[in-house]
């Protein structure tokens, strides 16, 4: 049975607290995992949550501060512990490589893995798979930092109601969406498109073009909110988004579900997040994550 769910292992900006790690967030997609941004902590956060070497397919790294890249050296021994019998890919940008590097290989320990390289120098296609299309675009940080989209190719929904009219039905409808067409009929005349599902992983960034090309009409969109409202210039000296901005891009982008992160130790109340989200008008369906939580993807509609 296909999943499709967020596993939140970490949500703590630069500094951890007692109840937040630093970051990391595993995306399952049917039998595939994507992990990104693992911080410092990952592994153990990855034992907590039920997660194994094993369901780890891509390592996406929005860029190399330590809170995003720092569990990177811990996280590929293990792969390479456990001996994970597939291929992993690592997404990372190029202009950090010789940062890569050193994570990648920061202790001694014997390789067993293939741990393919596939370093981001623009904005662009990564990967296309029959489940899905991953891509990058550029965000705006004091660091070179990409955000990532994956999305799923379009299918058709078919109408038993236009089947049945047509005299369809039984071994002929398979026959249909296999051909194209059955007789005088196409798939066209008894189906409808059904989009595929999008989701977006949008971390240390001003506001910018390429955030909103991220989000634009995602089922899940997870998002940096760093700071409150009423930090916003501290935000944009640092690079970061506060929870309203974060929020109206969702809003204008017609986000299904948005799943607000990273956040400032500075605050006490995770309430003023979701508080001052539904004040800039996101009326979705919104979490304020915490670490070890799990967020499917939307339903299709």
């Amino acid at each position: 049975m296909s999943v499709r769910e967020l596993v939140v292992l970490g949500t703590a900006s630069q500094v951890p607290t007692r109840h937040r790690n630093h970051n990391g967030y595993l995306l399952r997609w049917d039998g595939e995992g994507i992990l990104f941004d693992p911080g410092e902590g990952t592994q153990r956060q990855m034992l907590r949550a039920g997660v194994a070497a094993h369901d780890l397919n891509r390592l996406c790294v929005t860029h190399f501060h330590g809170d995003h890249s720092l569990g990177l050296a811990g996280v590929i021994q293990r792969i390479n512990l456990d001996q994970v019998p597939h291929e992993v890919t690592a997404h990372y940008p190029r202009s950090g490589q010789r940062y890569f590097d050193r994570l990648r290989y920061a202790t001694a320990y014997r390789e067993t893995v293939r741990l393919t390289e596939a370093p981001v120098a623009a904005d662009g296609t990564l990967a296309v798979t029959p489940s899905y299309t991953l891509q990058a675009r550029r965000l705006s940080h004091p660091v070179e930092s990409y955000g990532y989209r994956l999305t799923e190719p379009d299918g058709r929904r078919m109408l038993p109601e236009r089947l049945a009219a047509h005299g369809i039905g039984g071994p002929d409808v398979g026959r249909l969406q296999r051909e194209g067409r059955l007789g005088d009929v196409t798939l066209e005349d008894v189906s409808e498109v059904r989009r595929g599902q999008r989701f977006a992983f949008v971390m240390d960034t001003r506001l910018c073009e390429g955030v909103h090309a991220l989000a634009e009409d995602c089922d899940l969109l997870v998002i940096e909110s760093t700071f409150l409202d009423e930090d916003i210039r501290l935000a944009a000296d640092h690079g970061h988004l506060t929870a309203g901005q974060a929020a109206a891009v969702a809003r204008d982008a017609g986000v299904r579900h948005l799943v607000l992160t990273h956040f400032s130790q500075r605050y006490s109340d995770p309430g003023e997040f979701e508080r001052q989200a539904r004040a800039a008008g996101f009326a979705g369906e919104l979490t304020v994550a915490h670490d070890l939580q799990r967020v499917p993807v939307p339903k299709r509609r």
